[in-house]
Order: structure tokens, then C-alpha cells, then sequence
């Protein structure tokens, strides 16, 4: 992973929210996008020690890395230390191709009892806890922004999200979690 420390990080000293959500900007975490055929699966899952999903809309995660579901052969891969994730699945022996796209996003946590209502502000998405359960993962759009949404709990978002769009993302979802509130 690049030097983080060497960028501004987006959002910084965000906050938003109101009586019922609460908007965080989240910690730098690594990121890479990962592509790879079915039977790589299981090379790659042991060199990430991490089972990489293989069904639509699921994640997997341990120890602070997370593996979400984006396409039959695509998933994105964060880590929440800041491990050098472009080196481990080079250890796996199999084919793959991975770009660490670390600097590209950030997230932003939504959590809450009004956090499913804030994200509903902006997502044409069924975020209910039955179509949407802890856990699943999805790739769509939040306002104009393509987004990547993660279900960490029953009233916690994780929100991926390209720099360059984050503060449209979070000034969008500040706006929602006014209306959430009310």
C-alpha cells in the first residue's frame, strides 16, 4: 500500500448525523481489487486467510479484512491494519490480477437505528434487514456516486466510496440522516 500518510485523507474531521444516526468518517484501511477465475478461489482464500465469497452479495471477514462479492469473478478485498494486501496472493500459486486501489476510496460508517432510513435517502435499493442482512455487500449508486455498501450489523454501514466523490457522498448522507432523525 501507498504511504498514507503523504495524502490528505479525505474527510477529515467529518461528522454529521443526527438523534438516530450517526456519520463517521472510517480509519485508512488497504484496498485492492481483485479479479480471478473460480479456481483460484481456494489459493487465494489461503493467502489472504480469508474465504473469498463466491455467491452474489455476500462477504466474508476476519481479523479486520473484509472480502465483498462484486461480480462472478470480482471482489474487493480492505484490510483494516494496512497490510500490504498486493503482496499475499502472489503466495497462492494461481492466476489473478490485483490493483491496490488503497488511495482511490475511503468509507464512511453510517450507524444507527435511523442508518438503514439514512442510506434509503439516497439508494434505490431494498436495505431492509430481510433483503439486505449482516453481511451482504452490493455495488450501487448513492445519489449520482457509485458506491460499494457493506451491512456490518443490524444498524451499521460500511460505505465505500472514491475520494473524489466523498463529499458529495457525505454531504448527501448528512442531509438524509436530518430527515432520518425527524
Amino acid at each position: 500500500m501507498a504511504d498514507i500518510a503523504t495524502r490528505k485523507l479525505p474527510l477529515a474531521g467529518g461528522h454529521g448525523g443526527s438523534g438516530t444516526v450517526r456519520l463517521t468518517p472510517a480509519a485508512p484501511a488497504s484496498r485492492i481489487s481483485l479479479r480471478a477465475p473460480a479456481d483460484s478461489i481456494a489459493g487465494l482464500s489461503w493467502a489472504l486467510k480469508l474465504d473469498i465469497p463466491q455467491r452474489p452479495k455476500t462477504s466474508s471477514h476476519k481479523d479486520g479484512r473484509y472480502a465483498l462479492w462484486l461480480g462472478p469473478d470480482e471482489w474487493l478485498i480492505i484490510d483494516e491494519s494496512g497490510a500490504d494486501l498486493l503482496s499475499l496472493p502472489g503466495d497462492a500459486g494461481v492466476l489473478y490480477a490485483a490493483t491496490d486501489i488503497s488511495h482511490r476510496n475511503t468509507a464512511i460508517i453510517v450507524s444507527g437505528p435511523g442508518a438503514e432510513a439514512t442510506l434509503t435517502g439516497g439508494c434505490p435499493q431494498d436495505l431492509s434487514l430481510q433483503a439486505f442482512p449482516v453481511g451482504a455487500c452490493s455495488r450501487t449508486l448513492f445519489g449520482k456516486a457509485e458506491v460499494v455498501l457493506l451491512r456490518l450489523d443490524e444498524e451499521t454501514f460500511r460505505v465505500e466510496v472514491w475520494r473524489s466523490f466523498s463529499d458529495y457522498a457525505f454531504g448527501l448522507l448528512a442531509e438524509a440522516a436530518e430527515d432520518a432523525g425527524l
